[in-house]
């Protein structure tokens, strides 16, 4: 028995002090022994019926933060009530799920390791104890001592995908999980309803496919390449962030992040929008000036092109701004 657990039994003992009987030493280590012996076996039989056990303020005080303790445990502090359109927290939610099965059902499962969730409606007084005002947040509460500021989980700059949170968790409780995901078909459906399309159409356009030599049509589906990837579409595709973030305090929405380290999907949709936009006004700049039609239309392509690189142009910088604190150039 190490030191902290001596001073955590001591603390216990104080505070147990004024119902017990008086006991002898090897009573009370006795005593501290069978309380332990009953979380664990009690944290054993509610993860056998369901891999998360869900948490409120007395299960959470008794199990996740009271000692004695010989085990981590994994909290996810979320808001999946609908009334609190988190649809973060949802998303979190269906990966923290896919992690936590496949601790439960791997061959390396035992008693060293729980996930808990504690949810705002079940629990506010959790998160006022730990004066917690976001959610979802992901906390490590090891099995001696207190949490250290690395063991909440880093979600805004690292997103919230199970392989991401098993890596985390393997950093801090040397438990390696390895993440088994549900089988998903709709990628391989999907993608076989597209071949069909293209060989079906192929097929109806089979005595006329000068279609394919169509260099308009070929530009515009590298433009759609070009800017699904430069509006960070493979970032969001590696890293898995939330849609957005909603303020649980105010219920104010951000669709673009403040930091310059990390982004929304919503943030990587404005962002092509943006781009598009721009792009749209610089083709119309070029037709107005290569163009040998009527001088008043050109003139209205040309202002219409410009308005449109200016404006967009200008939205697109200000999100650099904010992104980029100190950028100079507006």
């Amino acid at each position: 028995m190490s030191s902290s657990d001596v001073t955590n039994f001591f603390f216990l003992f104080q505070n147990l002090a004024p119902t017990l009987p008086i006991m002898q030493p090897s009573h009370l280590v006795t005593s501290l022994e069978n309380l332990l012996s009953e979380k664990v076996d009690q944290m054993m039989e509610w993860s056998s019926r369901r891999s998360v056990v869900r948490m409120n303020g007395d299960k959470f005080r008794r199990f996740v933060k009271a000692p004695p303790r010989n085990y981590s445990v994994i909290v996810m502090f979320t808001a999946l009530q609908p009334q609190r359109q988190c649809s973060v927290c949802r998303q979190a939610n269906e990966e923290y799920q896919v992690l936590a099965n496949s601790w439960r059902y791997s061959s390396a499962f035992s008693n060293k390791l729980f996930f808990t969730v504690v949810d705002y409606d079940e629990g506010a007084d959790v998160f006022q104890q730990l004066n917690m005002n976001s959610a979802p947040t992901f906390m490590h509460f090891p099995a001696k001592g207190k949490p250290k500021r690395a063991d909440t989980f880093d979600l805004q700059r690292i997103g919230f995908a199970s392989e991401q949170l098993a890596k985390w968790i393997a950093d801090r409780t040397d438990v390696q999980i390895r993440v088994f995901r549900p089988p998903n078909y709709s990628g391989t459906i999907a993608l076989a309803l597209l071949v069909s399309l293209v060989g079906g159409l192929l097929y109806l356009r089979r005595n006329n496919l000068e279609f394919i030599y169509n260099k308009t049509g070929w530009a515009m589906a590298a433009l759609c390449v070009v800017f699904a990837m430069t509006s960070g579409q493979m970032w969001n595709h590696i890293r898995g962030p939330p849609y957005a973030h909603k303020n649980p305090q105010n219920g104010q929405v951000s669709y673009i992040h403040g930091s310059s380290q990390a982004q929304f999907v919503a943030e990587s949709h404005i962002i092509l929008l943006l781009n598009a936009a721009i792009t749209m006004g610089m083709v119309l700049l070029n037709e107005a000036a290569t163009s040998k039609g009527d001088v008043g239309k050109r003139r209205i392509i040309c202002l219409v092109g410009l308005g449109l690189v200016v404006f967009f142009f200008s939205f697109l910088l200000s999100i650099f701004r904010s992104k980029y604190h100190g950028y100079p150039y507006r």
